[in-house]
């Protein structure tokens, strides 16, 4: 049953897709769909260069994991609440929550929402990132974007994307790549 549902929801998903692309007409300008655009899988948007970019590390200060659904013979899934610290063009702290699927030999794949409190590029407030990464090797590997409309205070407008790979070392070394609308 499982099994039908999620090919249901696959076929739903590439039906949208398809849908959304036909949409288009020819005297539109051409966009790009992208898991990092911050709109979602229906919506079009044309990819701009960001004009800002953010070096920062992070700490992770707690990790706080635990399964929520085993199943013999099946992938572990987990929950995971995480709390970080920045430094660099990214200054303050944030809380983040993870769902992770591992695999039998180690491998997961990841799904998160992170909200940063603090100041980027000297402006101060609040904003979400969403995360998907892989982990993999002993190292994961994480893509993110701001959510639209998530930023607060001098963070209003907020968009950009980044990311990180990070292993076993106290200090991660972020990118975000960022504008305002």
């Amino acid at each position: 049953m499982r099994s039908v549902l999620a090919i249901v929801i696959v076929l739903f998903v590439i039906v949208v897709s398809v849908a959304s692309d036909l949409a288009l007409s020819d005297d539109q300008p051409s966009a790009s769909v992208s898991p990092t655009s911050g709109r979602g899988i229906a919506a079009k948007e044309e990819r701009t260069q960001m004009k800002n970019r953010a070096n920062a590390t992070f700490k992770l200060d707690s990790w706080d994991e635990k399964p929520y659904d085993e199943i013999e013979g099946a992938p572990k899934l987990t929950r995971v609440k995480v709390t970080k610290t920045y430094h660099g063009d990214i200054e303050g702290e944030s809380t983040l929550e993870y769902l992770m699927m591992y695999r039998q030999d180690g491998t997961a794949s990841f799904v998160g929402l992170e909200r940063v409190v603090g100041s980027l590029g000297g402006r101060s407030g609040t904003f979400v990132l969403q995360h998907k990464g892989t982990f993999e090797g002993g190292k994961a590997k994480v893509d993110c974007f701001v959510v639209s409309d998530s930023g607060t205070g001098e963070l209003r407008g907020l968009r950009g994307e980044g990311g990180f790979a990070a292993g076993h070392a106290e200090q991660h070394s972020v990118t975000l790549d960022f504008d305002f609308e």
